[in-house]
């Protein structure tokens, strides 16, 4: 479908519940408070949910937006490429109910009624960006901020491969609204926890070498993230550590979950392709970021996934 197909679903609907995803970022929640705005200002009851709490550095994307509580008539997804990542309860509420996903990621598996994909977007944000226009909201403070968040932060603060002369543009028109984007990009990216420093410290003891220097690993366990006292928030950008040490094409973070999975994420410099890499695993994402899981132990973790990158980086020797 395209974007005014979209936005006219959204024109029909009365009582709209918005979705974002798991361990939420930047990105998903900058899309969910900035619908939730538009619609509002459109005069439709609107409301955001997320299985895991919103931590503190993104809670002033919902200041001033009271909670409503309504039985909805139509469920959109932001940024979400695969309704697994939803999380519990919302997997179980809403799984197989969504009647719209708005979401950029390649790998977004389509699981919605409707879908509106751009892989082309830097961010879903842009896409939320272009339909509140086709909706005729008007682009507030408040909305901007919450756009420019999901911008900022799904592109490393515009240092990203993902960006496009559309990026700066939409970014420009966000800024000229009188937003505090040094502020905000303050936040997102020069603002750090004690606790936050605690786990760079503790990840960096971890960090291993393979593939001539050109893969670097990280391991996240439970226990490092317990002593540390750190919460998502202070979680959010360490698996760009990595990727950004010199001679590294592909940071790889390892991150133990619940129940003996480990998370995986992939940070990529060109030529090599995250998102192809996480897909032999059931993952997905961009080329230069992308994630899936894996049932087995850390180290047997990070053997398979090695190997995968080895392999992916054969190809393109």
């Amino acid at each position: 479908m395209n974007l005014e197909e979209a936005a006219g679903l959204l024109r029909g609907a009365q009582r709209v519940l918005i979705l974002c995803h798991q361990s939420p970022d930047g990105d998903t929640l900058g899309c969910g408070s900035a619908l939730c705005r538009g619609l509002r200002q459109m005069g439709r009851r609107a409301s955001v949910r997320c299985s895991d709490p919103i931590g503190p550095k993104y809670r002033f994307l919902f200041k001033d937006l009271p909670e409503d509580s309504f039985e909805p008539d139509f469920v959109v997804s932001v940024d979400i490429a695969d309704e697994a990542l939803f999380g519990e309860p919302l997997l179980s509420e809403y799984g197989g109910k969504v009647d719209l996903c708005m979401d950029h990621h390649p790998s977004n598996t389509r699981f919605a009624r409707n879908n509106y994909v751009d892989p082309k977007a830097a961010a879903t944000c842009e896409i939320i960006f272009a339909l509140l226009h086709l909706l005729g909201v008007k682009i507030d403070r408040s909305i901007a901020a919450a756009l420019y968040t999901g911008i900022t932060t799904d592109t490393g603060c515009f240092k990203y491969i993902n960006v496009t002369p559309a990026t700066y543009r939409i970014a420009a028109d966000l800024v000229e609204t009188g937003i505090d984007a040094p502020g905000i990009n303050r936040v997102m990216f020069d603002t750090k926890s004690r606790a936050r420093m605690e786990m760079e410290r503790r990840v960096l003891d971890t960090i291993r070498y393979g593939c001539g220097g050109k893969v670097a690993v990280i391991r996240i366990t439970k226990q490092m993230i317990a002593e540390s006292g750190a919460t998502e928030d202070d979680l959010d950008g360490l698996a760009t550590i990595p990727r950004a040490i010199e001679g590294v094409t592909v940071g790889v973070t390892l991150r133990e979950k619940d129940g003996g999975d480990y998370k995986v994420s992939l940070r990529a410099h060109p030529p090599a392709n995250a998102s192809l890499i996480c897909a032999k695993f059931g993952g997905g994402g961009h080329k230069g970021a992308a994630g899936c899981t894996l049932h087995a132990s850390a180290d047997e973790a990070e053997k398979k996934i090695l190997l995968a990158v080895r392999e992916h980086l054969d190809t393109i020797a």
